[in-house]
């Protein structure tokens, strides 16, 4: 690419004579598309692309920046676009974020991935500046700012495409995941069944029994993280995550799960605090998930000699749900993350206690439908007061945002 860039050099600066950066970026801009095809054939994916795919919004993209540089710029709109806030120069700056984000999408798709496309930046900003420089050996005070514009449109146009780039990667990543997980559900009950049938036929030798057992226990432990990964792909493909809300007796809620989770670790403590009849108005199934991920997570990560309590009461016009477990807290520089997708305690006690079938959703998932019913969920982690999960849901929703058509994800 040097080689091609001396040689452009020598023309302009022979044929050219010095002009303004806007002026010259339109006078020259099929050398430069030539220098960032030359560049885009370079890597790996170029190598196979035709003229049109390689070049893509290049063209866009460096109209929109002489237009946002010709464009009048106010202090404050400058001080936000550098801290990448975008479109805060008006039209010509909206103009440069579509085009911008239109680039990084279709370089998903011909399979770059970002530090290639961080590279074609870098080599478009040497290309415009190299050519002119050499067509411009004097460059006075006017030219100056001229550079300063040209570099804060490339700066605000990369950033828009690498933002677009890697919310399109995450989409395709969950889809994959809600695609995954759906096709999974049909050989996992296969083996389910299999295994109840098995179980349930004619006598069998202890041996045989444990067998089947292991079996059955296994697939609910896949089940459960095929829940969790549709539940994740299913909240980040732009929709809340799905309600149906019904009037609901918690407090007869809160005994159902209670009493589940003693019958399946009858050495542990676990108390329920309810405040009687307390109704609202929410997705039974969805609320029950929240409460077994949290008291779950308090018998995974709680010391498993101390109780586990869980209260429910009524403050005005919320129910205040909370969850508490002894034991050693949250280190305070996982609380800011803790309730972020796949993101585990990273201390070896946890890792040995992390039960089968979780991959670091469950407290995400539990966020998630917090939010969806208008509520909010928050921890408070000390040695001396435990570690308590407390969810905050309005008696009566204020609104439901339901799944836009096509995305409701169902087994």
């Amino acid at each position: 690419m040097a080689k091609n860039l001396t040689e452009g050099y020598t023309i302009i600066a022979t044929l050219c004579p010095p002009m303004r950066l806007a002026d010259f970026i339109l006078a020259n801009i099929e050398s430069i598309m030539m220098d960032w095809e030359r560049f885009a054939r370079s890597l790996n994916p170029g190598m196979r692309m035709e003229k049109l795919a390689l070049r893509n919004d290049a063209e866009s993209i460096l109209r929109a920046c002489v237009r946002d540089m010709r464009s009048s710029q106010t202090l404050a709109e400058q001080s936000s676009k550098s801290k990448g806030h975008g479109g805060a120069g008006g039209s010509e700056s909206e103009r440069l974020d579509s085009a911008s984000a239109v680039h990084g999408v279709g370089r998903v798709g011909s399979g770059f991935n970002l530090d290639e496309v961080v590279s074609e930046y870098r080599a478009l900003r040497a290309s415009v500046l190299g050519l002119w420089r050499a067509s411009n050996p004097a460059p006075d005070q006017d030219d100056l700012g001229d550079v300063t514009r040209f570099n804060e449109a490339i700066d605000q146009s990369l950033a828009k495409a690498v933002a677009a780039y890697t919310h399109r990667v995450d989409q395709s990543r969950r889809m994959f995941l809600a695609i995954l997980s759906h096709d999974l559900r049909n050989p996992l009950n296969s083996i389910t069944m299999s295994a109840k049938l098995g179980a349930t036929g004619k006598p069998l030798d202890p041996e045989s029994s444990d067998a089947f057992s292991q079996i059955e226990r296994s697939a609910n432990a896949i089940a459960h993280l095929i829940d969790d990964l549709m539940d994740f792909a299913s909240a980040g493909l732009g929709s809340a995550m799905p309600l149906s809300p019904v009037p609901l007796n918690l407090q007869r809620l809160c005994r159902e799960v209670v009493n589940e989770l003693k019958a399946a670790h009858p050495g542990r403590v676990i108390r329920l605090d309810a405040q009687a009849e307390l109704t609202c108005t929410c997705d039974g199934p969805r609320v029950r998930q929240v409460l077994s991920n949290l008291l779950g997570n308090a018998l995974v990560h709680g010391s498993p000699d101390g109780p586990i309590d869980l209260w429910l009461r009524a403050d005005g016009s919320d129910i205040v749900l909370a969850v508490r477990n002894e034991g050693n807290p949250i280190p305070p520089e996982l609380l800011p993350t803790l309730f972020n997708p796949l993101v585990r305690t990273p201390t070896e006690p946890a890792q040995v206690a992390r039960r089968r079938g979780s991959i670091g959703l469950g407290l995400y998932i539990v966020h998630e439908i917090v939010i969806a019913h208008g509520g909010t969920i928050d921890v408070q982690s000390s040695a001396r007061s435990g570690t308590v999960f407390t969810v905050r849901l309005p008696q009566t929703p204020h609104h439901r945002i339901p799944a836009p058509a096509g995305q409701q994800l169902t087994g």
